[in-house]
């Protein structure tokens, strides 16, 4: 069997697994032995928080931004004209083989590319931040609703499952921050809750706080992400202390203000 290499084993396989997709491809999956600190990268300077989205894929700290790729939608048509195919060829003849079989093809290139191109933004996420912070996406309820298919193909679950595989063997931080913390809604100069709320404001782009601040939604709920981030990993590591408040003001701003003016 001829086999493509794109790099040479980074040790010797103790195991090897060939399997057949269901485009005729073979691949082989190989079972090697790595020391702790093979794939440790050197110190970065920056962190960053990262929101995610459909609007922009991510954003980043100081406003940059990814955006959607959305390789299955522009892969639609040609998956809608080869599905249509199949469904008109007779069940069990041959031409209905070659039509399951180019569908399949279809659906292999766009898994294909989206593969690809994650793991470059997580390569280059990793790469470039020492401290990476995330929200704790509900993924399964995104799937869900009315932007279902945008969800699916924008693949947050395995975007967020390889950065935090990739951090971890990086020797990077990194923390997941509460699903419930309202990053687009607190305001990231004086801390006070006035941002837009509810899935009929998701439409609100930029908002102005009572403070006198205007924000970019997803650059401020970046910001809010980072500093949640980093305070989680301090905890993490033993170097902050966690105690209730006790009605005192717990959020960034002027000390005594009131945290959620009405």
């Amino acid at each position: 069997m001829k086999v493509a290499w794109s790099r040479a084993l980074p040790a010797d396989p103790s195991s090897v697994t060939v399997i057949r997709a269901s485009t005729g491809k073979y691949y082989a999956g190989f079972v090697v032995a790595l020391d702790d600190d093979a794939e440790m990268l050197p110190p970065a300077e920056a962190d960053t928080g990262i929101d995610l989205g459909l609007k922009d894929f991510a954003v980043l700290r100081n406003g940059k931004t990814i955006p959607s790729p959305r390789f299955f939608l522009a892969m639609e048509r040609r998956l809608k004209k080869a599905q249509r195919r199949l469904s008109r060829k007779q069940r069990g003849s041959a031409n209905q083989v070659k039509a399951r079989s180019a569908l399949a093809i279809l659906h292999d290139k766009v898994r294909s590319r989206r593969d690809d191109w994650l793991n470059k933004q997580v390569s280059a996420i990793v790469a470039e931040n020492q401290g990476i912070y995330v929200e704790d996406l509900c993924v399964r309820g995104l799937v869900r609703g009315r932007h279902a298919r945008s969800f699916h193909d924008q693949a947050l679950g395995q975007f967020l499952a390889r950065l935090e595989s990739k951090a971890a063997r990086a020797g990077r931080s990194f923390a997941k921050v509460d699903r419930f913390f309202p990053s687009s809604q607190l305001c990231s100069a004086c801390g006070a809750i006035t941002g837009p709320k509810g899935l009929e404001e998701l439409s609100i782009r930029t908002w102005s706080c009572p403070c006198g601040v205007e924000h970019d939604r997803d650059e401020n709920a970046e910001m809010n992400i980072r500093r949640e981030g980093r305070r989680l990993a301090q905890v993490a590591a033993g170097s902050a202390e966690t105690r209730n408040a006790s009605g005192e003001q717990v959020r960034p701003g002027q000390p005594g203000a009131a945290r959620n003016p009405r």
